[in-house]
């Protein structure tokens, strides 16, 4: 069987989970591990049976993938050289830092004829996976995602860090276009937005509301979807999907699904190799990656801030 070459570059919080997933796949060879800091790098490196470096350059095979897990402002950076050059990767979300920048790692996939997936890591959550094919014809989805604060990811705001995952989500339920955008967000623990709320309503006539919060006392993550016939509540932290729906005598009938606990970073990695070893589509790529970061800058644009803000 032969083995894919893979580096992860940038082993912080995230970098450091996608080199243990790379580690114990029996496909996969993870040559080596690239991190500025070189304590953090060689930590790592000891941690999943691999060497570290300070740059690609100096990893002494041929790369043919490479999960890039860089702050966000870096992704271009990074990620166009290696895709200009063919060479596969997994990006982790959101996209770039501004649209140029988006359109930029695009352009070097296309150029490369390289094969690009973006980290969106709600898409391989088993409740989506399970009950995607039940989510037929959304009118009205709300959804919450609230934490307490944390250093990490704050070098984005609250949109970009939070609320794009369930941008991505309700982009690939809705598969409709964006006819208009309302939002508010405020400004507390950082300089940017901490706490957003926006309304997109869509041509088909689906309605989405979304709250994202990173200065919270609890944590939630739920997404109820309204559709004709069914009223179906997912709720991420809780690992539990309720599904209503009508009998013919008009009776509300209530099902509940214990969702197992499964490994999604696990399950997102294992579809960026098959994608790659098998030729098979990338479920996120780039163009969706880009979609939702379009509609992550709408509502940044259209955002209402409190005076002085």
């Amino acid at each position: 069987m032969e083995r894919l070459k893979v580096a992860v570059i940038g082993v912080g919080y995230l970098g450091r989970f996608h080199a243990q997933k790379y580690a114990a796949m029996e496909d996969v060879e993870l040559v080596g591990v690239v991190d500025v800091d070189p304590e953090r790098a060689a930590l790592v490196a000891q941690e999943v049976g691999t060497r570290a470096y300070g740059a690609l350059s100096e990893i002494p095979v041929p790369v043919q993938a490479v999960s890039v897990a860089v702050p966000t402002s870096l992704h271009a950076e990074v990620a166009v050289p290696l895709l200009e050059k063919g060479i596969a990767v997994l990006l982790e979300k959101p996209i770039a830092a501004d649209m140029p920048a988006a359109e930029a790692i695009l352009a070097a996939a296309n150029a490369g004829a390289a094969r690009l997936q973006i980290g969106h890591l709600e898409r391989f959550n088993p409740a989506i996976l399970k009950l995607r094919e039940r989510i037929t014809k959304p009118m009205f989805i709300e959804v919450h995602r609230i934490s307490p604060f944390k250093e990490r990811g704050t070098d984005v705001d609250v949109i970009l860090d939070l609320m794009i995952h369930d941008i991505d989500i309700i982009l690939s339920l809705v598969g409709s276009e964006i006819v208009s955008v309302e939002s508010v967000g405020v400004p507390v623990m950082t300089s940017s937005i901490d706490i957003a709320n926006a309304r997109l309503r869509f041509a088909s006539g689906c309605i989405a509301n979304i709250t994202a919060s990173r200065i919270s006392a609890d944590v939630m993550r739920k997404i109820r979807i309204f559709q004709p016939d069914a009223y179906i509540s997912i709720d991420y932290a809780q690992h539990a999907v309720d599904v209503f729906t009508l009998s013919a005598d008009r009776q509300i009938l209530h099902a509940r699904d214990e969702i197992s606990e499964a490994d999604a970073l696990q399950a997102e990695i294992r579809s960026f190799v098959d994608a790659l070893k098998h030729g098979s589509a990338i479920l996120v790529d780039g163009e969706a990656g880009r979609k939702a970061f379009e509609v992550a800058e709408m509502i940044k644009n259209t955002m209402i801030l409190p005076e002085g803000a």
